[in-house]
């Protein structure tokens, strides 16, 4: 849940500083045709691909933190331990 609520703050901000500089109804499909979309579309296409992003890296960044060292083991325990 820290992975995807932090994700899914930053996809927000990302989103809010985004189009506060586009305009969705001048988007173009690599400069010909225009997107065919209604705004409020583009923005949630526009926030889930952030989200998806954003989560994508933070849980990557998460997973290389929390690897063990190659000179951790497990500690051997009695058989049946703990009871």
């Amino acid at each position: 849940m820290a992975v995807a609520w932090s994700s899914f703050l930053s996809a927000g901000v990302l989103e809010l500083l985004v189009f506060a500089v586009v305009d969705p109804g001048e988007l173009r499909w690599f400069g010909a045709a225009p997107v065919e979309l209604s705004s409020q579309a583009v923005y949630t296409l526009a926030f889930l691909v952030f989200w998806g992003v954003i989560a994508l890296a933070s849980s990557l960044a998460l997973l290389l933190v929390n690897l063990p060292t190659e000179d951790a083991r497990p500690a051997r325990r009695a058989p049946g331990w703990p009871r």
